[in-house]
């Protein structure tokens, strides 16, 4: 497998300021609805404009947070976008990392008559079962991504080598996940598949992780993997690497490094798919450096998975 940048871009919305901590990507409309894991609002981004969307209200006034300003704690934390559907519309579902109780609520944004609208919900006991199976504390709990295949999505958590936490996954019903979101099922209902555990290797003794998965059309993912060394959930630290990863149900089948772009290691957290060609694959990443006064990259990725 091999990876090729063909294109890179700074995100900043319509008004000049920056998207910042770009965390995931899903198609919407004409366009692509962005998550930013320090803020409550997302960034739709088509073809000639990028808009705010607000996804969750302001948290104690805010709608931004950053470790400087002491507000981190309070952030949503939304890592997960991924294709859904509502009474037979698209939408994008958006899903926090749980890693605390702050981060544990999803958000379906629909179309409605050209406009995205917002609904949000908290699935609170849907995370405390997601780890039990998992087999993973609350306090090691960090769903970073998810990849969406016909009616099912396959949610991951990112784990931490340093820490004895594998990468890993559970499959969940698409239709149950949207209908907890939206009020119509408990939480606690939803199925909760067994466990998926991914070894990714590691870069310069730190393990790769991993941020975001997306579907191909045979049912395989391709996942986005970062050596980020943390000692938690919580905490940023230094990415030496990053790398994409093609996995078949549990088995990882190739990984190849991202290349850096400008001489930088780009930390990809979010991963979307914009066609198929054979056995070259074209995707969308956005990127995340965990600097909140700089505009996140988006990434034109070719693979060529032989």
């Amino acid at each position: 497998m091999r990876l090729v940048v063909d294109g890179s871009r700074r995100l900043s919305f319509d008004d000049g300021t920056p998207v910042t901590a770009a965390s995931a990507i899903a198609p919407l409309g004409d366009g692509w609805l962005i998550a930013q894991d320090d803020a409550t609002f997302a960034a739709w981004r088509r073809s000639d404009s990028v808009t705010s969307v607000r996804v969750l209200p302001p948290v104690e006034g805010l709608d931004r947070f950053s470790e400087a300003a002491g507000t981190k704690g309070l952030k949503p934390d939304l890592e997960v976008a991924c294709p859904a559907e509502v009474d037979g519309e698209p939408a994008v579902l958006l899903l926090g990392s749980g890693s605390s109780p702050r981060r544990m609520r999803g958000v379906l944004v629909r179309l409605v008559d050209g406009t995205p609208v917002a609904t949000a919900g908290d699935l609170a006991p849907l995370y405390e079962h997601a780890a039990g199976r998992l087999g993973v504390t609350m306090d090691e709990l960090n769903l970073e991504g998810a990849g969406q295949h016909e009616d099912r999505v396959r949610w991951f958590n990112r784990g931490n080598l340093a820490a004895g936490v594998p990468s890993s996954s559970v499959d969940l019903p698409l239709e149950a996940l949207v209908a907890a979101v939206l009020g119509r099922m408990d939480p606690a209902s939803v199925p909760v598949g067994q466990p998926w555990r991914y070894d990714l290797g590691e870069v310069e003794g730190v393990g790769l992780a991993v941020t975001d998965a997306v579907a191909l059309p045979d049912g395989r993912m391709l996942l986005s993997a970062a050596a980020e060394d943390t000692p938690n959930a919580i905490d940023d630290g230094p990415v030496v690497a990053t790398a994409l990863a093609l996995v078949d149900g549990g088995t990882v089948v190739a990984v190849a490094p991202v290349p850096e772009v400008d001489g930088h290691v780009h930390k990809v957290e979010g991963l979307a798919l914009r066609s198929v060609d054979g056995g070259t694959v074209h995707l969308l990443a956005v990127v995340d450096d965990d600097d909140p006064e700089a505009p996140s990259a988006e990434l034109e990725l070719r693979v060529e998975l032989a």
